[in-house]
């Protein structure tokens, strides 16, 4: 899809606040509410903007202990592969999942209270799918940058 400057600005006056009204972004692009409210609308239907959340501060949840943990399979079969992907997405403790080239197959980036529950959590849930070959783990010491928006 073919976006203008409008599109480019609007885009990220969402990104950086979703909850302002259509005549606050009307303002603040010069443009009428219609106008605006049309280009949401055309955004929306082509699924560039996808959805509309809260982000919640992990610290007041107790979820501030982050970790990557990389997850090497058996073999690469189909149905190991699948059968991992589908069981992953049941751990609510992973927030993220990448399948990946090179020596590990997956990257999980996992939160939970602190060190005793993820350790709780690979003994009773991680370890316990099918065909995983081995992990490795490096904890987060210090979120330097973390941002929900993508760079237009």
């Amino acid at each position: 899809m073919n976006f203008d400057d409008t599109d480019l600005k609007l885009l990220n006056l969402l990104q950086s606040d979703c909850k302002k009204t259509t005549k606050e972004y009307a303002n603040s692009l010069g443009l009428s509410t219609t106008a605006v409210y049309e280009r949401i609308k055309r955004l929306e239907k082509t699924r560039t903007v996808t959805n509309y959340v809260a982000l919640v501060d992990k610290y007041h949840v107790e979820r501030s202990f982050t970790v990557y943990c990389h997850v090497k399979l058996v073999q690469h079969t189909r149905d190991n592969i699948q059968q991992f992907e589908r069981e992953v997405l049941k751990l609510e403790e992973v927030v993220e999942c990448y399948h990946l080239s090179g020596d590990y197959d997956y990257l999980l980036k996992i939160l939970v209270k602190d060190m005793q529950a993820y350790r709780e959590f690979m003994v009773s849930k991680l370890t316990a799918i099918n065909h995983i070959g081995s992990t490795q783990s490096s904890f987060s010491i210090k979120e330097v940058k973390h941002t929900t928006s993508i760079p237009l």
